[in-house]
């Protein structure tokens, strides 16, 4: 009967503390615009996921480093398209400045030959025309940035939100079991920690990914996952030191509590605000550790698109003086993940039961 008692006034108390918490999170302007844009990025992720937008993002809609709309057509980029069809020796003249006196012939074939595969406006009704230009540009292929980066968001935040869930549970376990039951437990996680600890984090993930050497998203949230729980458990185990000589816990222990429920019934909700706030911050730092990873070839294999390979390929696109591919996949990344830090600090302050 006392247990019942004790078990509804924590539900109950619980259901307080929410609601109060929900409540500073409205009173946060900050925080629900960023709740705001958290939010649309993970609809607009999701209906990409179920093939709802974004689908065909590797369709060529318009010709090669189409500019966006605004900036209007590219005269260059036209000129590059129509000469696609060049045969290679009359483009090995042309960089030798030669002429080549059965030039007029070859355009001729050349002509032809792209009326007969469709490539002109009109010459096959099945085929749609290439646009000079895009909303927010093309790339080296033709294909949408705004679809292509949108495709790439769906990636890496698949990856940061998995590689989260993943370190966040392992650190959360480990903290519990060294902070709640200490000795020889806490001592052997603790060896543990300080070897994870002692390699600087991104060099053990890519020590990890080069011996591996099997690229794939999969992959990059085991490693991800694995290796970043360190953070959290050292918090948690902080928590639970605290948590478990304090007067709720030790009448748990008093009235028969097993230290399975002790742990996980009575001290993991009351720790649950430090969970989710380094939930969030987790999700940031592997969205940013994916982006890092992929650009420098350790991540996504070649046929997935993420914002890291989206960014590996900006260098050689600046160097020829296109760069919306990167500014509309930088502004989108600094977007969210701007959102996301934000949207942490709020629920730090929302969920902190030190807090009037």
């Amino acid at each position: 009967m006392e247990s019942t008692r004790m078990e509804s006034a924590r539900m109950d108390s619980a259901r307080s503390l929410s609601a109060i918490a929900w409540g500073r999170l409205r009173r946060n302007r900050v925080g629900v615009v960023s709740l705001v844009v958290v939010a649309l990025f993970l609809l607009a992720l999701l209906a990409s996921a179920c093939g709802l937008i974004a689908q065909d993002w590797d369709r060529q809609y318009a010709l090669s480093f189409a500019p966006p709309t605004f900036m209007g057509a590219s005269q260059q980029a036209l000129q590059e398209e129509s000469s696609a069809w060049a045969p290679d020796t009359g483009t090995q003249l042309d960089m030798y400045g030669l002429h080549d006196p059965l030039q007029p012939v070859l355009d001729q074939l050349r002509i032809q030959q792209a009326q007969g595969s469709g490539s002109f406006k009109g010459a096959n009704e099945n085929t749609p025309e290439r646009s000079a230009t895009l909303v927010l540009g093309a790339d080296k292929w033709g294909r949408s940035i705004a679809l292509k980066v949108m495709k790439g968001a769906e990636t890496s935040v698949l990856v940061g939100i998995a590689s989260a869930l993943l370190a966040t549970a392992i650190g959360t376990l480990f903290g519990a079991f060294a902070g709640y039951l200490g000795g020889w437990v806490d001592a052997l996680i603790e060896w543990l920690y300080g070897v994870f600890t002692a390699i600087p984090y991104l060099l053990l993930v890519f020590a990890i990914a080069a011996v591996l050497q099997q690229k794939g998203v999969f992959t990059i949230i085991l490693i991800l996952g694995l290796t970043g729980w360190t953070g959290v458990y050292r918090l948690i185990r902080a928590e639970y030191l605290k948590h478990k000589v304090r007067e709720y816990v030790l009448a748990a222990e008093a009235i028969g509590a097993s230290h399975t429920r002790r742990m996980f019934v009575h001290i993991l909700p009351n720790v649950s605000h430090v969970i989710l706030v380094q939930l969030s911050q987790q999700v940031v730092n592997f969205i940013k550790a994916e982006v890092i990873l992929s650009f420098l070839g350790f991540g996504v294999p070649v046929d997935v698109v993420s914002w890291g390979s989206i960014l590996n390929e900006t260098p050689n696109e600046l160097i020829l003086g296109y760069g919306w591919q990167l500014i509309t996949c930088g502004l989108a990344m600094a977007i969210l993940v701007t959102a996301f830090a934000m949207l942490t600090d709020a629920l730090r302050d929302a969920l902190d039961p030190r807090l009037k």
